[in-house]
């Protein structure tokens, strides 16, 4: 079998109030458990881009408190995506890009936007948008650097590594399942979201080099966690997508699958049971795909840390 993609099976946020004594040890300081979360995990989500912008103090911190191999997926901010609806964002991406994620460094991982629910599908601003998105951090640079004048005392353009930007789009409306959707992402390289909610399409389309899915709950919204079936299921197809392979028992917009690769990144974030389930449901998934990597080809190289 040829050697898997890159897969980072993780969680979406590590601060969280349930989680202490059950997750995290009942003696572990709250400034500690970004640490103690990534040595389990290999990325995490940041959640709070998406509510305000950062400071690069923030991002330079949470790449210090990591290991050399973690990556961070970066949610976009919310008032492109909620409040601006996507209208005129070219200033508002700069000031999100600008605001501190070069300071990951290595560890800038997919930068990830979430529409919301009432977001219907409308192609020219939808193809305005990805025009907008950097394909690597030399063009992330130069839009940063058109940041608002307010930002100056706290801006970051400069990056620190040099490389590929990766997007992903997660849409929550039926008006998205149409051909013209798919081949939009797919001319920008933008990966389409396999979101899994009771509530939103889930679709499972290959658009881009690397596959990223964010489960929600397999029942309830936010509020259920994923049993054995279920983990053994996600298990199979984040195999089949690593190995370059699509499944065949999967939801997509289109009929048919895209091409097999020698194989593809993946990138999976648990976001349920109110974030309590999220962290051992992420565990179980990385010891059973690590099984079927394993039985297929006797090594175990991509993950760190397995049940």
């Amino acid at each position: 079998m040829p050697k898997p993609g890159n897969i980072r099976i993780g969680i979406s946020g590590w601060r969280y109030k349930p989680w202490r004594g059950l997750f995290y040890p009942k003696d572990l300081p709250q400034k500690r458990e970004l640490a103690y979360a990534s040595e389990m995990f290999r990325s995490i989500e940041i959640n709070g881009t998406f509510y305000s912008l950062q400071t690069p103090a923030s991002f330079e911190r949470w790449a210090a408190e990591t290991p050399d191999d973690f990556v961070f997926s970066v949610k976009g901010p919310r008032y492109l995506t909620h409040m601006r609806r996507l209208r005129d964002v070219k200033i508002p991406l700069a000031n999100f890009l600008a605001s501190g994620i070069f300071h990951l460094g290595k560890k800038l991982g997919p930068i990830l936007w979430q529409l919301p629910p009432n977001f219907r599908f409308d192609a020219k601003r939808i193809e305005a948008f990805l025009k907008l998105l950097p394909q690597d951090t030399h063009k992330a640079a130069a839009i940063a650097r058109r940041h608002d004048k307010w930002l100056k005392t706290r801006a970051d353009v400069r990056p620190r590594v040099h490389g590929q930007l990766r997007h992903a789009l997660e849409i929550r409306h039926e008006s998205f399942l149409v051909r013209e959707f798919i081949d939009l992402l797919r001319d920008y390289r933008v990966a389409l979201v396999c979101a899994d909610a009771v509530d939103w399409p889930r679709r499972m389309d290959v658009t881009s080099d690397f596959v990223y899915c964010r489960l929600h709950g397999s029942e309830v919204l936010y509020a259920s966690g994923y049993g054995k079936k279920d983990l053994d299921q996600w298990a199979e197809w984040v195999a089949a997508w690593a190995t370059g392979k699509e499944p065949h028992n999967v939801e997509r917009i289109l009929n048919h699958p895209a091409p097999n690769k020698a194989s593809r990144d993946v990138y999976l974030y648990f976001d349920n049971d109110a974030k309590v389930r999220a962290p051992f449901d992420a565990k179980g998934l990385v010891s059973r795909v690590d099984k079927i990597l394993r039985s297929k080809s006797g090594t175990r190289s991509w993950s760190k840390t397995t049940d």
